[in-house]
């Protein structure tokens, strides 16, 4: 039958499309119409829908299907107004509709009005006996809200109705994610096991659940089962060689990630991975062939330069290093990891001067880590511009002002460039925040350790802190 209603499905098409061209004029049913318009529609050849809608209402100018997708087209074309006229002829004639109030509803939302949408879907929910659809955009509605709670009951609605809807299968498992209730997750997701022992994506899913919880053997044995549940899924490959990786075996994350390669083109992400299980296992020279096949299958994918340039500064082939992020960095000249990178290569290098300028375009471009300043402002010290380096530390303090190790840098810096009041103001407050790591200060700046008035401040904190 399924065969049949798709070659009449396919002649209504051919039949439609051939009155166009002729200018001749057919008759359909309103079903054909309804199909016609459908298939127009969900193929995003929006005219030729218009075009079937028109001729169908012409046809049967009562169809109150056929007005119904008009609305549709209208609300996509954000003819809101003219939709609500129309709707509101509708109502007049049908008003337990239940499509009426979800076209409403579709209009409230596409307004940001998503409380008003739910009101207008949980109306239509009381007219419908198929309730799979409202419950379906009641979840979305709930997450333009990011109600998550709500979104999750209505997602879970439809797997009872549907339970290979994937879909919302997904969504619910998001909901849990969002809620940070993995426990929630992992049990719900056991019980929808029990109904689909099967489903591939449920385990794929549960997997996943696991590894947030650190439980990497029952991540592995869920992983398992996705792949008895479907051989050639390459997530769940990919995924368990991600906890094989983190269990330390090297080898078989190898195998799991080959097998993706095997099943599909392969992607960067499986030679970047690759390429790390060699490099862990000391296989330096196949390491290398991975990293390099990564940049080759994408080169604008950053972990790949990053892991290419990583292997060499491990190495100390600094020169090597340098010579690949600068490969990054003419590649996407915007990335702030790259120039943070390239940073540490020139401070390795001893050149002081481009590490100076690589920072800046690190910070500029976005990245505030706290190691980021902390070196920056270690650079310019050597080559002694106390100056900026006191201005960036006071900059890296706005971002992390609980940091004492900003501010008995900040106090070093100050004491180098001989002012002494805000080296004392600095360090007794480095000192109130973390006494411990006053031993940092010392190492880092020995040449201060006998000033007596630093003695007297420690001792003075010391006393005042017991």
């Amino acid at each position: 039958m399924a065969l049949e209603s798709n070659e009449n499905h396919d002649k209504s098409i051919s039949k439609f499309e051939s009155m166009l061209k002729t200018d001749d004029v057919y008759f359909f049913d309103a079903e054909d119409f309804e199909e016609i318009i459908h298939h127009y529609l969900n193929n995003g050849k929006i005219s030729l829908g218009k075009k079937a809608i028109q001729i169908g209402l012409e046809q049967h100018p009562n169809a109150l299907e056929l007005k119904l997708l008009h609305v549709e087209v209208l609300v996509f074309e954000d003819k809101y107004e003219e939709a609500e006229r129309l709707l509101d002829q509708l109502q007049d004639i049908d008003s337990r509709n239940e499509e009426i109030y979800i076209q409403r509803a579709n209009i409230q939302s596409k307004q940001d009005n998503h409380q008003e949408a739910v009101n207008l879907l949980l109306e239509a929910l009381q007219l419908t006996e198929d309730s799979f659809d409202v419950h379906s955009l009641l979840g979305m509605e709930y997450l333009f809200m990011d109600d998550y709670e709500q979104a999750k009951r209505s997602f879970i609605k439809c797997l009872e109705f549907d339970d290979k809807d994937y879909s919302s299968l997904y969504n619910v498992v998001y909901c849990f994610e969002f809620l940070e209730d993995f426990d929630g997750a992992i049990h719900y997701l056991n019980e929808y096991l029990e109904r689909n022992p099967y489903c591939e994506v449920a385990w794929h899913q549960l997997g996943k659940m696991y590894c947030t919880k650190d439980m990497y053997t029952e991540a592995l044995t869920a992983f398992d089962f996705a792949i008895i549940s479907d051989d050639s899924f390459i997530g769940a490959y990919f995924e368990k060689g991600k906890v094989l990786e983190k269990l330390g075996r090297y080898n078989e994350a190898i195998e799991n990630y080959e097998t993706t390669i095997s099943i599909e083109d392969p992607t960067s992400h499986a030679y970047l991975r690759i390429g790390r299980c060699h490099e862990k296992l000391g296989n330096n020279d196949l390491a290398k062939y991975y990293y390099y096949n990564t940049v080759h299958e994408d080169p604008l994918l950053d972990k790949g330069w990053l892991a290419i340039t990583d292997f060499h500064y491990k190495l100390e082939n600094y020169e090597k290093a340098l010579y690949y992020i600068n490969k990054a960095i003419n590649i996407d000249g915007e990335n702030p990891l790259y120039w943070k990178k390239c940073a540490k290569i020139y401070l390795a290098l001893d050149n002081f001067d481009e590490a100076d300028f690589a920072y800046k375009q690190a910070v500029d471009l976005g990245n505030y880590e706290l190691d980021t300043w902390q070196n920056w402002a270690d650079v310019l010290r050597e080559i002694g511009d106390f100056g900026s380096s006191i201005q960036v530390l006071i900059q890296g303090l706005e971002f992390y002002p609980e940091s004492a190790g900003l501010l008995y840098k900040l106090a070093g810096v100050y004491l180098k460039n001989n002012e002494i009041l805000k080296a004392k103001e600095k360090l007794a407050e480095a000192m109130r925040m973390d006494i411990e790591k006053l031993q940092l200060f010392e190492e880092e700046f020995p040449e201060f350790n006998k000033i007596e008035w630093l003695q007297t401040l420690v001792s003075e904190i010391k006393k005042a802190s017991t």
